[in-house]
């Protein structure tokens, strides 16, 4: 009898229950609002449900999944050869302080050999591997013609970045105020939701602010699903009917030669201006040129589908496992869910009004509705254009027009995030 006591103690004692505590509920909770926003409401299910399910696993108490605190170089610290050859750091001594705090990298060794399953799948996000290969699915299913034929769409595109930036100095000016505590770091990854681009948002926050990665992407991904909701209302309040009813001539036929060149001259453009641009850029160029080439079925098959949902799987899963209760639960992420919204909205108002003036110095020729596509949400903030349009006239197609801007947002919040990377990395 006392050995099934003490037999029954030691499993009650080290089950999860005895771990668990008020915050850890509080997130599997909100694990099934996105459950709820995946399945019921279908928000950006591909992603949203394996983030929830990420989320709820890393929170339930001692699965062993996730350890926090193998990311965090105050605690899984590695110093660099040079610096113990160079007589800075002594194996046998305490290590300096200036040496910690500026010359810290994680130690991956330990978290290959003290790491769980989630652990392991998140060196893909830490090491910056599944963004870019999402980015290859992506251009191995874009058309760029409607850009190339309409390469003024590229300025409606870079206008609607507008949101990151102006977000960056906004979420700056916070911070010198005392309202908000941003390092310039997480002012950067919380003003990039503006782009309307997940695997960007996860690629730059997980280079400049890990700690925020699950905050960011659960806003990023939402708002990148809302955009049906969230972008009419300005469209119309920045236009008038007449604006909204302009027709736009055909686009003209482009070349098999122009689509092949266009990946190729991008790629090297943008890698020589922001080099830091280029694992998404190169990449999607990469994938898109595949398509274009004709010669590389296969592997444009693979890239779209079977490569593309494994990478979906292991990138949602592991960005919901970074929202740990302690980095989720504070002002810091309400502050995130508010400036991402504010992001997101200036970029698609700067894209509108940039058609606007575009409206004016072509003589009323450009529908100004295609600059908010301008948002990287391909081809959903496209599609809200099209809508838009036939609201004021049923007959009114824009699909084409708009996807020129769209498409040139994928392009320019890579190019955004190459920019701050390349200031603040």
């Amino acid at each position: 009898m006392e050995i099934f006591t003490d037999t029954l103690t030691g499993l009650i004692d080290t089950s999860g229950l005895m771990g668990m505590g008020w915050q850890n509920a509080v997130m599997i909770l909100l694990s099934f609002v996105l459950f709820y926003l995946a399945i019921v409401k279908q928000y950006e299910p591909l992603l949203m449900l394996p983030i929830a399910f990420g989320m709820l696993l890393t929170n339930l108490p001692l699965t062993g999944l996730y350890h926090p605190e193998l990311w965090d170089p105050a605690t899984n610290p590695y110093f660099a050869p040079q610096y113990l050859d160079s007589g800075l750091v002594d194996g046998s001594t305490p290590i300096f302080m200036s040496v910690f705090t500026q010359e810290t990298s994680l130690d991956y060794g330990r978290v290959l050999h003290d790491g769980g399953l989630l652990d392991m799948l998140y060196l893909g996000v830490k090491l910056q591997i599944y963004p870019p290969l999402i980015f290859l699915g992506i251009g191995a299913m874009t058309d760029f013609g409607p850009l190339i034929a309409n390469p003024k769409s590229f300025l409606l595109g870079a206008a609607a970045q507008g949101g990151i930036f102006f977000t960056f100095f906004g979420a700056c000016l916070l911070n010198m105020t005392g309202i908000a505590d941003f390092t310039l770091k997480e002012a950067a990854s919380i003003a990039i939701i503006g782009g309307a681009d997940g695997p960007t948002a996860i690629y730059l926050t997980s280079k400049l602010a890990p700690q925020l990665l699950g905050s960011i992407a659960v806003a990023a991904y939402s708002y990148m699903a809302l955009v049906p909701v969230i972008q009419p209302p300005i469209m119309r309040l920045l236009t008038t009917k007449n604006e909204r009813a302009v027709r736009m001539g055909q686009l003209r036929e482009v070349s098999k030669l122009e689509k092949v060149v266009f990946p190729i001259a991008v790629t090297v453009i943008v890698s020589l201006i922001v080099p830091s641009a280029a694992p998404l850029v190169g990449i999607l160029m990469f994938g898109n040129l595949m398509k274009e080439s004709g010669v590389c079925d296969r592997l444009v098959k693979t890239a779209t589908n079977e490569l593309m949902n494994i990478i979906t799987i292991f990138l949602g899963i592991t960005v919901g496992a970074t929202a740990v209760a302690e980095n989720f639960l504070s002002w810091k992420t309400i502050f995130i869910i508010v400036l991402g919204l504010v992001a997101f909205c200036i970029g698609t108002a700067c894209g509108v009004l940039l058609g606007k003036l575009m409206y004016l110095i072509s003589g009323k020729k450009i529908n100004p509705l295609i600059g908010s596509a301008g948002v990287s949400a391909v081809p959903m903030a496209a599609r809200v254009s099209q809508k838009e349009g036939q609201k004021t006239d049923p007959s009114n197609f824009l699909l084409m027009h708009a996807m020129g801007p769209n498409v040139a947002g994928v392009i320019g919040s890579a190019v955004a995030a190459g920019v701050l990377l390349s200031i603040l990395g």
